[in-house]
């Protein structure tokens, strides 16, 4: 028997996988429809994603990365189409 006490909600809340457009998005401090409008991706898609029922393929994960690290050149960059 181990001594160990089990992880309470709170923990096990935090150890769960977040998906990345879910954590991207949050840190930007974006609702789903300002992130899904500011960087061009359909609101379904994002919705999915986050839900987990579709996972975004290796180019949408470095485009996921782009915008973490620089949210504001990737805005600028589509507003100037």
């Amino acid at each position: 028997m181990s001594d160990e006490l089990p992880f309470s909600d709170e923990q096990l809340a935090r150890m769960r996988h977040q998906p990345t457009a879910k954590r991207v998005r949050r840190a930007l401090g974006l609702s789903q429809e300002e992130f899904a409008n500011r960087f061009g991706i359909p609101l379904r898609t994002l919705q999915e994603w986050e839900q987990g029922r579709r996972e975004p393929d290796a180019t949408t994960l470095a485009y996921l990365k782009v915008i973490e690290r620089e949210p504001d050149v990737v805005s600028r960059v589509l507003a100037a189409e």
